[in-house]
């Protein structure tokens, strides 16, 4: 399904590329300089561009679009009088898929609904040579990670969160339609020439702590403003210790600070992961250069010299937060949420708690949250609240399927398995008794939680977690619930505590579809 002669190409031209880039700039490189500099419109950089003030021209690798925005841009690119998109292009139907009441009837209903929107997507692409991933095939970011994503490669995406793919190594960037149409017809694409902002991760996680609260972190000391115009870089000890699917949870949701994109260096996982996926071949053209898909050392030495601005965090000491409610960047650590619900007159009931959606649906968020549920049942204890899963691609949701996870959460009997896609993560959520407007809390793993974000009511408050909180808090049905410290009471009226959550990176099978 990649274009490997496309990812050839690229590859090719990088290293004369990043001398020329280094010339021109006179001192070591980022990676996202390198990623830059290596997709310039114009060919080698010939002189340094201004951080936050130098518009540049450049040219994308891919463009991605999901279908409620495909439609106009397809229109326009019908304009173009092309026979065929200039780049390798896809449209993904995922957005207009309601959860309603489960995965098999929310899908046939959108397809009732919207076949002439889907039956005209597929055929535009059949003409222009477009990929086209069917209804129910998965949400966009989720399988352009497992098809598409490349370490080193730039793609723009008719989606704020096309920004998952640095999970890869790539500068991804969300844009408009008009911007789409101008790659797919062979023009350059415009950008302001980003400021850099460096995040240092040292240590390794343990425990509760997973890849979302790293960025629940980081949210809370940028705040939903503080990326504005910049390209996020993470580096260090503890950021090659994640996989690469918790990179892609990490880059998805700095979107929510308001980053032009974010990105990881080339490493390991995201080798297991691209061999896992069936791409080994890129794996092999990307070892070649791997020194250029990743910052210089020089830079990672001494990261003040370098980044526009520098953040530093301790995986070590890194402890399971929720951020919200109605903003993503009110973060606040778990051990805290009692007091902090108290002081705000938050409701600390809950109804419901959703896991999945393109931030947190990989094989690893929900081996890990199942684990959780595994755990509960093992040792008598029921849900207080309803359990839904969104799961991001047809190949994760098979693959659970085959492995057990999903009979897992079904253990659970009001657990609800939604459609691959987007669902109450964009507000495409019917949920029953939203229109009562009435105050409550809900708990996700998804990437924003404005008011009537997930379904439509003002008074719902949503707080963002990991799949493994989530899958925590809607056993205790308590906002304010802490598995580290506090106790449940099973059906025989014992005291019992979770287990910490355990995880397997990828499937010991193999993905399967």
């Amino acid at each position: 399904m990649f274009d490997l002669e496309m990812i050839k190409s690229v590859y090719a031209s990088y290293p004369e590329r990043i001398a020329a880039a280094r010339k021109a700039v006179g001192k070591p490189l980022t990676l996202a300089e390198k990623i830059l500099y290596a997709h310039l419109w114009d060919g080698d950089a010939t002189t340094a561009h201004e951080r936050g003030k130098s518009y540049v021209d450049f040219a994308p690798d891919r463009v991605a679009m999901q279908d409620a925005t495909a439609q106009m841009a397809l229109l326009q690119f019908m304009q173009a009088g092309k026979k065929k998109a200039a780049v390798p292009s896809t449209v993904h139907c995922d957005h207009l898929i309601q959860a309603r009441i489960g995965a098999s009837a929310d899908l046939q209903e959108a397809m009732n609904k919207s076949s002439e929107v889907f039956n005209f997507l597929e055929s535009v692409s059949d003409k222009y040579g477009i990929g086209f991933w069917k209804p129910g095939a998965g949400i966009i970011h989720q399988v352009v990670l497992e098809n598409y994503a490349f370490p080193g490669g730039m793609m723009i995406g008719t989606d704020s969160h096309t920004v998952n793919a640095g999970g890869l190594g790539m500068v991804a960037v969300g844009v408009g339609g008009a911007d789409a149409v101008d790659v797919m017809a062979g023009m350059p694409w415009e950008l302001k020439f980003p400021k850099l902002i460096g995040v240092k991760l040292t240590g390794k996680m343990n425990g509760w702590t997973a890849p979302k609260d790293v960025i629940l972190k980081v949210a809370g000391i940028l705040t939903v403003k503080g990326g504005t115009g910049s390209i996020v870089e993470y580096f260090g000890e503890g950021a090659e210790s994640l996989s690469a699917t918790g990179k892609g949870t990490i880059c998805n949701m700095g979107a929510e600070i308001g980053a032009t994109t974010s990105t990881f260096g080339y490493d390991d996982s995201m080798r297991r992961y691209l061999k896992a996926t069936d791409r080994e071949e890129v794996v092999d053209m990307a070892d070649e250069i791997a020194e250029h898909l990743t910052g210089d050392a020089e830079v990672y030495a001494n990261p003040e010299q370098y980044f526009d601005q520098v953040i530093e965090i301790n995986l070590d000491e890194l402890t399971p937060h929720l951020n919200g409610p109605f903003t993503p960047d009110l973060a606040t650590p778990v051990a805290e949420m009692k007091e902090k619900a108290a002081a705000n007159d938050w409701p600390t009931d809950i109804e419901w708690a959703l896991i999945g959606s393109c931030t947190n649906s990989s094989y690893e968020d929900l081996t890990r949250a199942a684990s959780i549920v595994e755990d509960a049942v093992s040792k008598g204890v029921k849900p207080k609240a309803i359990l839904g899963i969104n799961p991001g691609s047809e190949q994760v949701r098979y693959t659970a399927e085959r492995d057990g996870l999903l009979d897992t959460f079904m253990k659970f009997e009001s657990a609800k398995i939604f459609t691959n896609a987007c669902g109450p993560c964009i507000g495409q959520w019917a949920r029953a008794g939203a229109e009562k407007q009435e105050k409550n809390s809900i708990v996700h793993s998804f990437n924003r939680n404005f008011a009537k974000r997930a379904d439509g009511n003002p008074n719902t408050h949503a707080f963002v977690g990991s799949p493994e909180m989530v899958a925590a808090i809607a056993i205790s049905g308590k906002l304010d619930f802490n598995p580290i410290t506090d106790s449940l009471t099973n059906e025989n009226g014992e005291a019992v505590k979770l287990a910490e959550p355990t995880g397997i990176e990828l499937p010991e099978k193999g993905f399967d579809v």
